[in-house]
């Protein structure tokens, strides 16, 4: 580390947003040294002697927290962000709730039992190709088994002994699952809360001292999580084993008991560190171990099995039996939403209609299903020798009959309807927001640039457009929420399905009765699993190429850093959160910088919620010295609306009247992404007198013309940085003086 800059008493602060940069980059500058943290998350300043920063204010030295590697820096660690993205989503659900949990918080109850079906729907899609594909459908038949040296061993084995060994094929996925997400947390440790007093409950709110420790809530769900998983792979072996006499039943008991015991446990509060952990932690790993152990053993002792035919018994039913209970779930979570939504002012227009958990939580569902179903849909074909497996398929003689659950069939035909009419309703809403967003463009540009001569016309089209192009945001809530009804309309088919009034009676008649209709049912389901089967391959690629490339692999991290910056409270195996470290780090640098300087902390885009998500952290004295500017920042236009509970407009008014209202937010009509952080249309927050001053609307482009020292006129910055325009250095100024004064008068 090179030697920190003592001249200046001064400092500007400057926090990237997601799509990261280098130090070199952030500084303006061909030469940075850190000065602090390490290479996965650090603080930087230009090298000594070698001149100032770019865009830097007079007296004010310069530095730059660079936090991008957090989630771009690990080749392994981003790809697999792709690959927990179900996780991820059913994490990120309940923190798009519209208002703070309450004494009971049925909402995030009914939020983590909804994430621990999508871990026993993970395991259950690894069970149908191992245990239902590969060990009850494949392996008996000669055909399937033929120059398969890898499969044809197994078909020495008894059928009972076979499962048994294949079951552990489940369970090494599911601890992957673990370590991968464990694994990629070691860069975030050590970056614990501060020491505080009080309840050691969950935090309610970002200035909560505890609310950033993502490690004792996820330790705790884990377990869970993992007996929910070596339950589903129990229960999934104790019902598929033939065992002489019938008399398997008793051994379900365990399974079945350790399932329900696990969704009580995620019904109740999330103990960390309570004395309900440290009661129910040991005896839940034993419990695990034993029904493992006991199910196990139960097919290693089955006898041998005559005339094996179908599917594995009883795993067709669990799979509809799973997307049933999700259906449910979902449809109490958008009621319970909807309620709590009902009961909360707002104020604007919110984005996904105060609906974002339930919409959130659909997409969750809808991509593990299409991951389920892509693997065990391409491991059968792989298996059937490229025949496409199907229940309206014809078996030429002697061929296996290979055919995955029809659920998965009928689900990812679901999941391919609500994507095809999600871009249908993006198509429709585009085209119909049109004129409304060139007439604000009409309306912004007749006021930046009232008095231009004809030559500027082109220009001034241009301008009009990037403006318009702008507003398209605020357009995309009614389209997720047609993707909501649209996902649990097809999960609504599921469950029809398990009371024998769905598709899979509908497909019985069809394959009976050979009807006309027949071939065109297996052409079009067909094709719905071969362009899921795509979209998920081309996701997998996209994984490939962020391993092999680092910038694809930052382009990845930009989306990933938007859901994994809330800790882990729901889904265990989530990618780890990032702000768990970010911002405890933000605040000890900050709290170490005021005591010897004004600091001006200067937030980019996303890195603007960090450096809100700091200053509530940050104690009295230390945000006295502190003063903040945001630029293209979307905690207004888009963030209060997303989660209305934790960063809506109550949390900014606390903000700036921490502060005292030293806070400068610049935008631009042209960003599609910032935007002010006080809706000036709408009633007002409590705090409006105050918070009128906070937001600053630059022009950009800055004029239309072309200057006569120019060739070309100049750009539209859109959603760039801002620190290259004077209006920045000017409000650097202004909010250093302000520290001063400030400090002043409290003397």
């Amino acid at each position: 580390m090179g030697p920190e800059h003592r001249g200046e008493d001064a400092l500007e602060l400057r926090v990237h947003g997601v799509s990261g940069g280098t130090a070199e980059r952030m500084l303006d500058h061909p030469m940075a040294v850190r000065v602090a943290g390490d290479h996965h998350a650090g603080f930087y300043r230009p090298r000594p002697g070698t001149g100032a920063a770019g865009g830097a204010t007079a007296g004010v030295a310069v530095e730059a927290y660079r936090w991008g590697t957090l989630t771009a820096g690990a080749a392994v660690r981003t790809a697999s962000m792709l690959l927990l993205l179900p996780f991820m989503l059913a994490n990120l659900s309940v923190w798009l709730r519209p208002r703070p949990a309450g004494r009971v918080d049925v909402l995030s109850a009914l939020c983590r039992v909804l994430a621990g079906t999508v871990t026993a729907a993970f395991v259950l899609s690894v069970v149908g190709v191992t245990l239902d594909l590969v060990g009850w459908q494949c392996v008996p038949y000669e055909r399937c088994r033929a120059d398969r040296a890898y499969l044809s061993w197994l078909s020495i084995l008894p059928m009972g002994p076979r499962l048994a060994l294949l079951a552990l094929v489940p369970l090494l996925m599911l601890q992957v699952v673990w370590r991968v997400g464990a694994g990629s947390a070691r860069a975030f440790e050590g970056f614990g809360p501060p020491p505080h007093t009080g309840s050691p409950g969950i935090a309610q709110d970002l200035a909560s001292p505890g609310f950033w420790d993502d490690e004792r809530t996820p330790a705790w769900l884990r377990q869970i999580h993992v007996a929910v998983g070596a339950g589903t792979v129990a229960a999934s072996l104790v019902w598929g084993t033939p065992h002489a006499g019938g008399t398997g039943w008793p051994f379900l008991i365990p399974p079945v008991g350790l399932l329900l015991c696990c969704v009580v446990l995620l019904c109740v509060p999330v103990p960390v560190a309570g004395t309900l952990a440290r009661r129910v932690s040991a005896p839940l790993r034993v419990a695990t171990a034993g029904t493992t152990a006991v199910s196990l053993g139960y097919a290693a002792t089955a006898g041998g099995v005559s005339g094996v035919s179908g599917q594995l018994p009883g795993y067709a039913n669990a799979i509809a039996g799973l997307i049933a209970a999700q259906g449910v779930l979902l449809l109490l979570i958008a009621g319970v939403t909807a309620v709590d939504s009902s009961m909360t002012r707002r104020v604007g227009r919110p984005i996904l209609r105060g609906l974002g958990t339930p919409v959130v939580a659909a997409t969750s569902v809808t991509v593990a299903s299409a991951f389920a179903a892509t693997l065990v849909f391409r491991v059968a074909d792989q298996l059937d020798r490229g025949t496409v497996p199907g229940p309206t398929r014809t078996d030429a003689p002697g061929v296996p009959p290979l055919e995955p659950a029809i659920t998965y069939w009928w689900s990812a035909l679901a999941g391919l309807a609500a994507l095809m009419i999600l871009a249908a309703a993006v198509g429709t809403a585009l085209i119909h927001s049109r004129q409304r967003r060139r007439r604000i463009a009409e309306r912004v540009v007749a006021v930046d640039y009232p008095d231009v001569p004809p030559q500027a016309a082109p220009r001034l089209a241009a301008v009009r457009q990037a403006i318009a192009r702008s507003h398209v945001t605020e357009e995309l809530g009614p389209v997720l929420i047609a993707f909501f009804l649209i996902a649990a309309l097809g999960l609504a088919t599921i469950t029809l399905d398990v009371l024998g009034l769905g598709p899979s009676r509908f497909t019985a008649e069809l394959g009976a009765q050979r009807a006309e209709g027949d071939l065109v049912t297996a052409y079009v389901t067909d094709g719905g699993i071969w362009i899921i089967s795509l979209l998920v391959i081309g996701f997998l690629l996209l994984a490939y190429r962020s391993y092999r490339s680092a910038d694809t692999r930052r382009a990845v991290a930009a989306l990933f850093d938007l859901g994994d910056f809330w800790p882990r409270t729901v889904h265990p195996f989530a990618p780890p959160c990032y702000a768990a470290r970010a911002v405890p780090e933000l605040t000890r640098r900050v709290s170490g910088l005021a005591g010897r300087n004004r600091v001006v902390i200067s937030g980019h885009s996303h890195g603007s919620v960090l450096a809100v998500a700091m200053i509530l952290q940050l104690p009295p004295q230390v945000r006295d010295r502190v003063a903040l500017l945001t630029h293209g920042s979307p905690l207004g236009r888009i963030y209060a609306h997303l989660y209305p509970a934790y960063l809506g407009e109550s949390t900014m008014c606390e903000v700036g009247d921490r502060l005292g209202w030293r806070w400068r937010n610049l935008w631009r009509e042209t960003d599609p992404v910032g935007g002010p952080i006080f809706d000036p249309r709408g009633a007002g927050p409590p705090c409006r007198a105050a918070a009128g001053r906070v937001d600053i609307r630059l022009p950009d482009p800055v004029g239309v013309l072309i200057d006569p020292a120019d060739t070309v006129p100049p750009p539209l910055e859109r959603h760039q940085p801002y620190q290259t325009q004077p209006a920045y250095q000017r409000v650097v100024r202004e909010l250093i003086d302000r520290v001063s004064r400030d400090d002043v008068s409290r003397e």
